[in-house]
């Protein structure tokens, strides 16, 4: 009889238990998730009434592929351009709900009698909460394309990156048993120098390698391509001393920025299905009975203060960045578990044995349960909001509207700030590609130079320093020497109120590329040489080759913001910031549709259901302020403003005339809805929207009006503008901010 490898036999068996209870919860309408951790728990180490796995360090391994995929796939929904546009709101969520989670874990731990590592520990393990259990959530209640589910993504962003620095920070205190802030810090400028290489490698190559294989790529070749860069990615992340899953996430991010975006996200659709189905069943089979019965009590306590606190700090932190109370609510239920990073952190305190033995089995535990009660309440988020909406006085729900709104409003920047930060922005990625280009040559391309015969001691270091310049002459030129183009409303001239800091940014930037070349040659050469070889070199850059070095450059920067903007071009992305709860999302409409042919003034969807459609994409053709007049066919994509209870149910009408779910599209342009405060000597001032002509200057629609407390949806067109008056404008971002960021 052959021999069956035990790994075989035991995915045998996982997969069996979860395609029965599979079957099961979705009979019952219950979360997949919760029949996975049963299913887990049924065939792990601690049941013996049914088969048992008895290879758990390869299932182990194979929940970790299941966590890469998850965040890879996480990456090609939400890109780092995404994450951005929330950033701020994001991060102040995540750092409030783990400055809090930190404070809560350390006091609840020292009130159970811990000692101050365990209870430290458990801060850290309270502090971080779960993707994957999210992301499961989400895809089961259907919530993604809901305004707070966006948030909550940036959150999971932001908080996965934190842990990484938590892991630093706690991994010194284990060792040393005191902060070292040096440390961290170093480990915050390592990790940001590598996510902009990374990021700024990915998107200048992946891209245009992808366009240029695309005659020989079919759907086969494009999911080995995908997971190979994956997988490399993985590596390097590892390699460079970062979590595997973090990696996953930024080849994820890149490859949202390709053209190929959603054919890879369905291609690796069922690789994360079914190896994030084999991480829940780990998680399960990690669920001691006899463990839980012993430590029942504090497991219990750190449940509920997992769940109450997550849900009070990120509630908290949502606020502070000036979302709306209903998000804020919303936000925080969905954040209220730990998973994958909290055992990481677990496993850290077990292995530099500086934690008891009972803070693991919590950790489970507490992930377990908190699993369990995550879908409930995701679904429980309106109920919650309208019973928290009730509770509070009227004038305090008022006065979170009013910062919402005007947390979301667009403040006018100085053109001498934007300049300021433009500069800014160039000097830092530069300053990554110079550091990245003298890191390169001095281990690799050092050592081959100097081990080849009859270069010598001198020779060699003169060869690697003048090839290692010519790769970065055309990034100094640019770090020196680049301006914006005359004429352009970017241009230096005229921005800054003296010529004084204008001339001092320069002289900044000269220095700066000459303390490049400098740190380059200081480590072949005397310091003396290499300063007056930097200043040669310098003026040789600028009077003999700053043509050609500028024309390199410009090449390159080209390449890079087209392949930066090439899925922009070609689809629409759809932000999510909104008046009175409501927000854009895009639809498309379904095939055989009963719709065909009609227009919108006999469909009257604003009148049967409140919602505003800011334009249509009809194949390459996008019609910018749909009228009355305009019909609606099959496929077109239809970009929705209203809120989740509107947009939900005229998915179901788009649905019901064609017997299908609709799902949400995947846009064409950077669409998105904004609010602009009118100052008193703005020229629209006493007009009128149509006198004014708004609509038509920024391609768009005017959606709402707030003037004095008093809340006008979709204004008539004779509507008189007044001082002071707050509008809500849907159109293209840049546009908006050209036309009416005053």
């Amino acid at each position: 009889m052959a021999h069956l490898p035990a790994l075989i036999q035991d995915l045998a068996l996982i997969l069996c238990a979860a395609g029965v209870f599979t079957l099961l919860f979705k009979r019952l309408n219950q979360p997949q998730v919760l029949g996975y951790l049963i299913a887990g728990f049924l065939v792990g180490p601690h049941f013996r009434l049914f088969p048992t796995v008895t290879d758990t360090q390869s299932i182990e391994t194979w929940a970790e592929i299941g966590v890469i995929f998850l965040m890879f796939s996480l990456g090609l929904e939400f890109s780092f351009k995404k994450l951005a546009k929330v950033g701020g709101t994001a991060g102040i969520t995540a750092i409030t709900e783990v400055l809090g989670m930190l404070i809560l874990g350390y006091l609840a731990g020292k009130g159970l009698g811990w000692s101050s590592m365990d209870s430290i520990f458990l801060g850290g393990i309270l502090s971080i909460s779960s993707t994957t259990i999210i992301i499961r959530a989400f895809d089961e209640a259907g919530v993604k394309t809901q305004h707070f589910a966006r948030l909550v993504f940036g959150v999971l962003i932001v908080e996965d990156l934190v842990a990484i620095l938590l892991l630093v920070l706690l991994s010194t205190l284990a060792v040393s048993k005191q902060f070292e802030g040096t440390a961290l810090l170093m480990s915050l400028l390592r990790l940001g120098f590598f996510i902009i290489l990374w990021f700024l490698g990915g998107i200048f190559l992946i891209p245009t390698f992808l366009r240029r294989m695309k005659a020989w790529i079919n759907p086969e070749a494009l999911l080995i391509v995908s997971v190979a860069l994956c997988m490399g990615m993985v590596i390097l992340c590892t390699q460079a001393g970062f979590s595997a899953p973090l990696g996953a996430f930024i080849m994820g991010s890149i490859l949202a920025e390709t053209l190929e975006a959603e054919k890879i996200e369905h291609l690796v659709q069922p690789l994360k299905d079914l190896f994030g189905a084999v991480f829940f069943i780990s998680v399960g089979m990690l669920i001691d009975p006899s463990m839980l019965g012993h430590y029942i009590y504090p497991i219990l306590l750190i449940t509920v203060i997992t769940i109450a606190g997550k849900f009070f700090t990120s509630g908290i932190g949502a606020l502070l960045s000036g979302q709306p109370l209903k998000t804020a609510v919303k936000t925080g239920l969905s954040l209220a578990q730990i998973g994958e990073f909290s055992f990481i952190i677990a496993t850290l305190g077990l292995q530099l044995k500086v934690t008891s033995s009972y803070l693991y089995p919590i950790a489970v535990a507490v992930s377990a349960l908190t699993t369990f009660t995550t879908p409930y309440l995701i679904k429980s988020g309106d109920r919650c909001y309208m019973l928290i909406n009730r509770l509070l006085p009227s004038n305090l729900t008022d006065r979170l509207n009013r910062y919402g709104s005007e947390a979301q409003a667009i403040q006018s920047v100085p053109a001498w700030k934007a300049l300021l930060r433009r500069y800014s922005t160039l000097l830092l990625i530069l300053t990554v590609i110079l550091l990245a280009i003298i890191g390169l040559s001095n281990r690799f391309l050092a050592p081959l130079i100097n081990d080849r015969e009859g270069l010598g001691p001198t020779y060699g270091p003169i060869l690697t320093t003048g090839i290692t310049l010519l790769v970065m002459s055309p990034f100094l030129w640019a770090m020196a020497f680049r301006q914006w183009e005359m004429g352009s409303p970017d241009h230096p001239g005229g921005l800054f109120p003296a010529k004084t800091p204008l001339v001092m940014l320069d002289i900044f930037r000269v220095l700066l590329a000459l303390a490049f070349i400098e740190f380059l040659l200081d480590i072949y050469f005397p310091t003396w040489v290499a300063l007056v070889t930097a200043l040669v070199c310098c003026a040789g850059i600028y009077y003999l080759f700053s043509g050609r070095l500028q024309a390199v450059y410009q090449r390159l920067e080209i390449r890079f913001l087209g392949n930066l903007g090439e899925r922009e071009q070609a689809g629409r992305q759809l932000d999510a910031l909104a008046p009175w709860d409501a927000h854009l999302v895009p639809l498309a409409v379904p095939a055989d549709t009963s719709l065909h042919g009609q227009t919108l003034a006999e469909l009257a969807l604003r009148e049967q259901y409140g919602i505003n459609i800011a334009l249509i994409e009809r194949g390459g053709r996008v019609i910018q302020r749909p009228t009355a007049g305009d019909q609606l066919f099959p496929h077109d994509t239809l970009s929705v403003l209203g809120t989740d209870e509107q947009l939900e149910a005229f998915r179901q009408y788009l649905a019901s005339t064609h017997g299908q779910t609709t799902g949400a599209a995947h846009p064409l342009q950077d669409v998105v809805l904004r609010k602009i405060v009118i100052p008193p000597k703005s020229p629209l001032v006493n007009a009128s929207i149509k006198s004014s002509c708004i609509r038509e200057n920024i391609e768009g629609l005017v959606a709402g009006i707030e003037r004095k407390g008093e809340r006008i949806l979709n204004p008539p067109s004779s509507f008189v503008f007044e001082p002071g008056d707050e509008i809500w404008v849907v159109g293209e971002e840049e546009r908006i901010t050209t036309v009416l960021g005053m």
